[in-house]
């Protein structure tokens, strides 16, 4: 009998690089990382007018190598986010908390509303800020309101956010009003109520991801509401040092693909094509299955020859058994094309699945995406994009070069299934499209971007904010 090797084979190797992979992203996400020392830069300012005397603010940097966050050392700092979950603003607060801890400040964390029913994401989100130094307190009661008083500054995350300000601050709140920045994220209309952003006129400046969407709420609160918004900063988002190490990583991102594709049934050699979004009508899933099977039948109607085509749709929750989500099994039985479609679970792992997937589709409807940040990741991974022409995407995706746009609603379901056909025919198009979007990631949308951002903003307000309560 032959003697065994105590060396490892490569199937051997792969299952240990494998387990190692899915180890590191089990125990950490794409959003919430363990901050490194960023990089720093002198500020050079460009302005964006808006439609009235409101200045906008896009900030971009230069570069020296120092922390641009040292000078929040010591200082406090108070977030409160309108919930403690899974979505993209909350995870960006907890960002936001991470890079100003390792900058030495104190950070204490507020959620103003409680959701019994996510016990455990809550427990496992409240244990990642405590064991980096981040405080957390109940929204009400009088150790919360003192927080605020002393804070240096306040970081409300979101408009409805702005409803604390009231129901706890009470009296107090034209002593918080100057040092308060409103980070905003959302483009529905229904969050515009004065009983949300009442207060926007007198805090000390908003900070929005796009200037789309700042352009927006401008208008929006003037004409709707009757109220000015104060300064605006438009801080676009950028990827983690721990999500380009993966897309950097060949090998690594050989290994996830592999799995991945295993995992889902789809071979090697075909065409996997995902939108990565918790399931909603205004993240377009409904229009991007129509749009999937339309391009299936064109592609047999024009008999191209086109690998096997497959559609994911990643941010499924099997459990919710909602409308929508039973539509979707429906419409995709209806049409007999189950083999072809693929439902994942909403997970916060998504390098996995960009390494696996050959084409993103970011179908946001309505004003679109305030900015998406999974476009900029799906970039990192050199893939092309296909969004629709509404909101930050076409701040991010330049349309011939790193991706196609097509139209929201109905009237976007036969282009998106054009474009994917144009796609699927043309590899080389694919890795260009894919090519050009990794190079403007690394241009513009790194996490020293952002950091360098909002460094920015962060000292213009607690300038503004001494100088107010001074006065």
């Amino acid at each position: 009998m032959a003697r065994q090797s105590m060396g490892w084979n490569p199937f051997n190797q792969k299952r240990w690089l494998l387990m190692f992979l899915l180890l590191i992203f089990s125990i950490s996400t794409v959003i919430v990382f363990i901050i490194r020392p960023a990089f720093n830069c002198d500020w050079q300012k460009q302005y964006y007018q808006g439609t009235d005397d409101t200045q906008i603010h896009l900030t971009s940097p230069t570069g020296k190598n120092q922390n641009p966050l040292e000078f929040m050392n010591s200082k406090l700092v108070l977030l409160v986010s309108h919930e403690l979950s899974l979505s993209g603003g909350p995870l960006l607060l907890m960002e936001l908390a991470f890079l100003l801890r390792s900058a030495g400040a104190k950070v204490v964390w507020i959620t103003n509303r409680i959701q019994t029913e996510q016990d455990d994401v809550i427990h496992s989100l409240e244990h990642k800020m405590l064991s980096r130094g981040v405080q957390v307190l109940p929204a009400n009661g009088r150790e919360a309101v003192e927080t605020a008083i002393k804070a240096d500054l306040v970081v409300l995350n979101t408009a409805v956010a702005g409803k604390w300000l009231d129901a706890e601050l009470k009296e107090h709140v034209p002593l918080v009003h100057p040092k308060v920045l409103w980070w905003i994220h959302e483009m529905r209309g229904h969050y515009f109520k004065l009983e949300y952003v009442k207060h926007l006129p007198f805090v000390a400046g908003a900070m929005i991801d796009s200037h789309t969407t700042a352009e927006y709420w401008n208008n929006r609160t003037r004409e709707r509401l009757g109220i000015k918004m104060p300064h605006t900063y438009v801080v676009h988002l950028g990827n983690s040092k721990e999500l380009m190490d993966v897309a950097e990583d060949s090998v690594a991102k050989r290994v996830l693909r592999e799995h991945v594709r295993e995992t889902l049934g789809v071979q090697n050699e075909d065409i996997l094509i995902a939108i990565i979004n918790s399931v909603s009508r205004g993240k377009g899933q409904d229009l991007f299955l129509r749009s999937f099977h339309e391009s299936l039948q064109m592609i047999q109607e024009k008999k191209l020859h086109v690998p096997m085509m497959h559609a994911a749709v990643i941010g499924s929750d099997m459990n919710a058994h909602t409308k929508l989500e039973m539509d979707l099994r429906k419409f995709v039985i209806e049409k007999g094309i189950q083999d072809r479609v693929h439902f994942v679970n909403k997970t916060l792992t998504v390098a996995p699945y960009l390494s696996a997937i050959d084409v993103l589709v970011q179908n946001s409807q309505g004003r679109g995406e305030c900015f998406g940040r999974i476009t900029i990741e799906a970039m990192a991974f050199q893939l092309p994009v296909l969004g629709t022409a509404a909101g930050g995407t076409t701040e991010i995706v330049v349309d011939g070069s790193t991706g196609l746009l097509h139209s929201v609603g109905k009237e976007g379901v036969t282009p998106l299934a054009k474009n994917i056909v144009q796609l699927a025919t043309n590899p080389e198009k694919r890795m260009s499209f894919g090519k050009k979007g990794y190079e403007r990631v690394k241009s513009r949308f790194m996490e020293r971007h952002m950091t360098d951002r909002i460094a920015s903003v962060l000292k213009e307000v607690l300038q503004k904010a001494k100088k107010d309560l001074l006065s």
